[in-house]
């Protein structure tokens, strides 16, 4: 396990953003595409690591296809795996070991909701709600998920960095 995650999320173009995460092990990096609401797909799979349900899915769109994010709480550690799928139509019910495992890694919970939480804020600093919209096209900046994880977050992890807007 390790503890040097780092997480990113950039708008890159009308309708796409660029996320990139690594550890002192490995990085993995994608475009997506706006056909689905993807930074609001993290900041809810995220979010719902503190929930009953151990086990966090969400699915972003490569255009034809699909990365999908499947993280297991286990305690308070969380292995992340994203998988590869050739044509998100027909995969979108495929077993998650059909696809291929990209990137894995376990880290803690706090650190990984920390380092999305913050890639958020600085999504929306950068842009702010009306210019995220502008580039995003489809679907408005996700407010109320990045306050959820914020929330969930310094209720039920032992952190030590800033949380404020400016800082996150």
């Amino acid at each position: 396990m390790t503890n040097d995650l780092r997480f990113s999320w950039e708008l890159s173009g009308s309708g796409s953003a660029t996320y990139c995460i690594k550890d002192q092990h490995s990085e993995r990096k994608d475009i997506v595409s706006y056909c689905t609401d993807a930074l609001a797909d993290v900041l809810h799979g995220v979010a719902g690591l503190y929930g009953p349900v151990a086990v966090q899915r969400f699915s972003s769109d490569l255009e034809p296809a699909e990365v999908r994010w499947v993280l297991r709480r286990r305690g308070t550690k969380v292995d992340v795996a994203i998988h590869y799928f050739p044509d998100m139509f027909a995969s979108f019910d495929v077993p998650d070991r059909e696809g291929v495992l990209l990137w894995g890694s376990t880290q803690q919970r706090g650190a990984f909701a920390h380092a999305v939480m913050q890639a958020a804020q600085s999504v929306l600093q950068v842009h702010g709600e009306d210019g995220y919209r502008t580039k995003w096209v489809r679907f408005a900046f996700p407010v109320a998920a990045l306050q959820d994880l914020r929330r969930l977050h310094l209720q039920q992890d032992p952190c030590e960095r800033p949380h404020d807007v400016a800082g996150s």
